[in-house]
Parts: C-alpha cells; sequence; structure tokens
C-alpha cells in the first residue's frame, strides 16, 4: 500500500494500531488479548485478522483502515450467473471430492451456455472463489483438522499456573526394535507411556513395556512419576538428579478407552486428581505431551534397529536386523535422555531448563506423596466384581484364597473389588475397608501366567469345540504352549516377544517399578511399589 498518499488520519490510526499489536508477545494469553480487544475497541476475531497481517508484513502500513466494498476492477456477477457458480461451487467445488479450478469453471460454463447466459472467466471464478470464508471452505474441502491447524488461533495454549497443577500423559509406540537379552534377537517395538508436568515441562515419569496402551501401563507410569526416583536411577546406574515427584492435581489425558476407565476414574477421585479429557479430534489440546514424545523419538532414532519416522528417513536400512539393545536397556537410554539431555536443555517456551524451572518453582507447591506407594499402584490397576464364594474368589476361570477371606464369609453376600496386574494373575487383591489383601491360586501348584496366555489358551480350547473351559485345561494348554513357544523361539519374531512379556513373571520381577532396598533422608526406609512373592518347593 503507498503510505505516502494515506491521509494524516488514516496514518494516525495506523500507527496507534502497530504500538498496540508490537506489544503483544509470540503467544499471548487472555489477559493480554483482552487489554489489546479493549484499547482497540474491536472483537477477538478481528484482533487475530490483524495480528495476522501485521506480522506477516511487518509494516505499519498493513493496518491501514481497508475500503469497504469490491476491489476495483471486480464487478459483480449476474445474478443468473451467480446463482449457477454458487449452485456448482455447493455440489461440487466445496466437497471433499476437491475438483480443480478448471474442472469447476468447465462445468459453470456447460450450464451458463445451456441457459444463454455468459460463462464467467477462470480468473473471474478463481477472484469469487478467494472472497470465499477460507477456513469454511477448507474445512469443507479437507476436513476440520487440516482447517484447525491453518485458520484456528491457539493464543496462550493449555496453562499451569504452578508445578503438579497439569500433568499431561499419553502412549506411543516406540520407532525402535528390542532384542531378547538372552538370543539377542528382535522380539518387536515396544510402547512407552509418558507424563509431563504443563508447568514446567519436567518429564515426571514413564513405563516402558510390550504391551499394548493399557491401565496397567499407566499405573506404573503414574506411581514412577509420584516416586521419588534416587534408588530407581542408582539401581540402573544412572548418576544424575530427577527431582520431579508428587501426586499431581489433574491428569490431562485423550479419549483412550484406559483412561476412561471404571478403576482409573476411581483411582483419581480416591487420591483427589481431577480428571481432564482432551475433546475428541483436537490434537492440539495435547501439545505439550505430544511435542515431549517427539523429542524422545528423535532420541532413539540414534538407536541401530530404529524404524524412524517415515520410508524415506528409513532409507534401505532394515531394523530387525540393526536391532541390538534390549527393553531394559531401553529404558535406561531413555531416562538418561531425560535426566541428561531434555532437562538440562533449556526450553523454549521457559527461557531456562525444565530442571531450573521445577526446583525455581516447586518450593512454593505443596507436594502430596503417596503415603503408600505400593497401595497407589495398586489402586490404579484395573479391577473386577466377584461375589465371594464358599470355595473363594472365581477370576478369568483361576479359583483364588486367601485365609483372610475367611472373615468375609459371615457377612452379607456382596461383590468384592478385585484388582489384578495382567501381566501375572498369580496374586490378586481384594478391596476391604482395611485395605488389600492379597489372594492367590487355590492349587499353589500352578505357574504365574499372564492375562494374555490366559485369554490365548481359551482361544484355543475354544477353537477346539471345548464349550467348558475350567482351570485344569487353562493351566495345561497353557504350559503346552510355552513349550511350543520355547522350541520355536529362534525361529519367529512373535514367538520370540511372547516369551519376552513373560520375563517379569520371574520371583523378584512382580511388579518392577523400583528397586526393593534404599534409604530417603535421614536413612528412613524408603517405601517402595513393589510386591513381595512367596516361593513354595514343588
Amino acid at each position: 500500500m503507498d503510505h505516502d498518499s494515506t491521509d494524516s488520519g488514516a496514518w494516525a490510526q495506523a500507527l496507534s494500531r502497530a504500538e498496540i499489536l508490537a506489544k503483544l508477545s509470540d503467544r499471548p494469553d487472555d489477559a493480554e488479548l483482552r487489554e489489546a480487544m479493549r484499547a482497540l475497541g474491536i472483537s477477538r476475531a478481528t484482533l487475530f485478522r490483524w495480528l495476522k497481517r501485521f506480522r506477516q508484513d511487518e509494516r505499519t502500513s498493513a493496518l491501514l483502515p481497508r475500503r469497504r466494498g469490491p476491489n476495483a476492477g471486480m464487478q459483480p456477477l449476474d445474478p443468473a450467473v451467480l446463482a449457477v457458480v454458487e449452485q456448482h461451487f455447493e455440489k461440487l467445488y466445496a466437497t471433499r471430492r476437491k475438483p480443480t479450478l478448471t474442472r469447476f469453471q468447465r462445468e459453470v460454463a456447460a450450464d451458463c451456455r445451456a441457459g444463454g447466459l455468459p460463462p464467467p472467466s477462470i480468473r473471474r471464478l478463481g477472484r469469487w472463489l478467494k472472497s470465499r470464508d477460507q477456513a469454511d471452505l477448507m474445512q469443507r474441502r479437507e476436513g476440520a483438522k487440516k482447517s484447525e491447524s491453518v485458520f484456528l488461533p491457539t493464543p496462550g495454549g493449555l496453562t499451569a499456573e504452578a508445578p503438579l497443577d497439569i500433568v499431561q500423559i499419553d502412549h506411543t509406540k516406540v520407532d525402535v526394535t528390542v532384542v531378547d537379552p538372552v538370543t539377542r534377537l528382535p522380539i518387536g517395538r515396544p510402547t512407552l507411556t509418558l507424563a509431563i508436568d504443563v508447568n514446567t515441562r519436567m518429564a515426571l515419569g514413564f513405563s516402558l513395556s510390550l504391551e499394548a496402551p493399557s491401565l496397567t501401563a499407566v499405573a506404573l507410569c503414574l506411581t514412577h512419576a509420584a516416586m521419588d526416583k534416587t534408588a530407581w536411577l542408582a539401581s540402573r546406574g544412572i548418576a544424575a538428579d530427577w527431582p520431579a515427584h508428587g501426586i499431581p492435581k489433574t491428569i490431562h489425558v485423550d479419549n483412550g478407552a484406559e483412561f476412561h476407565a471404571r478403576a482409573f476414574e476411581r483411582a483419581c477421585g480416591e487420591h483427589r486428581i481431577d480428571l481432564s479429557y482432551r475433546p475428541p479430534g483436537t490434537p492440539r489440546f495435547g501439545g505439550h505431551i505430544e511435542r515431549l514424545i517427539g523429542t524422545m523419538m528423535g532420541a532413539v532414532h540414534l538407536i541401530p534397529g530404529s524404524h524412524f519416522s517415515n520410508i524415506r528417513e528409513r532409507g534401505d536400512l532394515d531394523p530387525e536386523a540393526e536391532a541390538v539393545m534390549t527393553l531394559g536397556e531401553l529404558e535406561t537410554y531413555i531416562a538418561l535422555e531425560i535426566v541428561g539431555a531434555y532437562h538440562a536443555r533449556i526450553h523454549k517456551a521457559l527461557d531456562m531448563p525444565p530442571s531450573a524451572a521445577w526446583n525455581a518453582r516447586i518450593g512454593e507447591t505443596a507436594v502430596r506423596m503417596p503415603s503408600d506407594p505400593r497401595q497407589f499402584l495398586i489402586d490404579f490397576l484395573p479391577s473386577e466384581d466377584r461375589v465371594l464364594q464358599r470355595d473363594g474368589l472365581h477370576l478369568f476361570h483361576i479359583r483364588y484364597w486367601s485365609d483372610e477371606l475367611r472373615w468375609l464369609m459371615g457377612r452379607e453376600r456382596r461383590r468384592l473389588t478385585v484388582k489384578y496386574d495382567p501381566r501375572d494373575l498369580s496374586c490378586v487383591f481384594v478391596a476391604t475397608e482395611q485395605g488389600y489383601l492379597e489372594a492367590r491360586p487355590a492349587d499353589r501348584t500352578r505357574p504365574a501366567i499372564a492375562l494374555w496366555e490366559q485369554r490365548a489358551a481359551r482361544r484355543a480350547l475354544r477353537a477346539e469345540g471345548r464349550r467348558a473351559v475350567d482351570e485344569e485345561l487353562i493351566f495345561s494348554t497353557i504350559l503346552a504352549q510355552r513349550a511350543l513357544v520355547e522350541e520355536a523361539t529362534r525361529t519367529t519374531k512373535a514367538m520370540r516377544r511372547d516369551l519376552a512379556r513373560r520375563d517379569h513373571l520371574a520371583a523378584t520381577k512382580m511388579i518392577d517399578v523400583t528397586p526393593q532396598t534404599g534409604t530417603v533422608g535421614d536413612d528412613q526406609p524408603l517405601q517402595l511399589p513393589y510386591f513381595e512373592v512367596e516361593e513354595w518347593d514343588d
């Protein structure tokens, strides 16, 4: 625009607008926006339109008042021609078929000629299309997700006033294949569950497993986030500090089934944690955790066996052949990346490292710690309701018993909440008024099994035509399947993966969140979320 020929009144108005808009930060919060709207006397939509124009052009003249009405040289379409254009716009151009401008002009021209009307040129139609609402047009042609990523302003975003105010949790499939610790053969890609503190951008905790995203992974991640990690780091030979710990006030999650599970909602209520869900189809509301996950995936791309983000980056590399790292080694690698790199780098949104932000702000926050980390973990495990029968509790076609259950026998028959770890069904946890009591299979000779093994055995039995499935059949089938897997471990990745998924069933790894020994502070015993496992002689 020629600012030299602009009258002084309009130029003074543009200067005033520029002065106010220039003071806005790169990501203005609501308070800044309201103040600018008040000073300029405009709506929120107009403010974003001016701000976009000003930042793209970076000149005061971009804010000069614009003349109302159509641009010079653009005459309105004849009403009859306009009716034809609008009809083809609605039925053809503004649809998911996304025809080209040339095709649009041809269809309009054909109907115009048939009606004895002068067809508009392709240039004229192009100008007419530009006058339409471009955000609405893109939404109709390419979907709301694409339109919002281009046109929807998201100033400020999700903000938290203090550490632990809002914690985001999400899962991702790690872009690297891990290997079996014994055979060093590939077994597949694990799942990473990660938690981030929105206020300080600290990674609060994570869990890594070969299972699909589940409530158990969330329970392990939350326990890791809440606990003191000194002993956990030492057990992995990591000489670094990870000060983040504590129970969050609010957990912000997507709409995955595990986050809507009754056990998860009840456990959050039990520990006075508010639950906040993203609106469906709006990934931008999970931006903090998504960026952290992206950072972690960028780090694992340096590991042999990386799948990278797409085929072009991978080239002709074979991730299965290149894989060298076990699940435990990958866990240590990710921990090192978090405490040794991510926490120490300056975060653009903070202008300081996340660890520095945490240390500076946590002193003013009342940090809640689990009084019993073991019970905290159990609270978030999945659950089933069962009626206590005379011979015990029946869950997953397995009969469980505990001597403590006899004290509940004489009471009115009621359904008991039974917590279980899907990775290990050798012990379940029955909720009582006094806390949790452990119940184990009534037949103590039964081996430890995982829920996926139990379900696989039931499918196999039903495939054989067995309608009635009992405990003996399930365990005998599992033992037979294990023998086949161990025999074929070196032949197929799927079977090696199944063998690795049973690795935690070893007596010392029922739920391996932290080592079982350690002290904190003045030689006080460290309470850690692990389960003692009884051993029986054959």
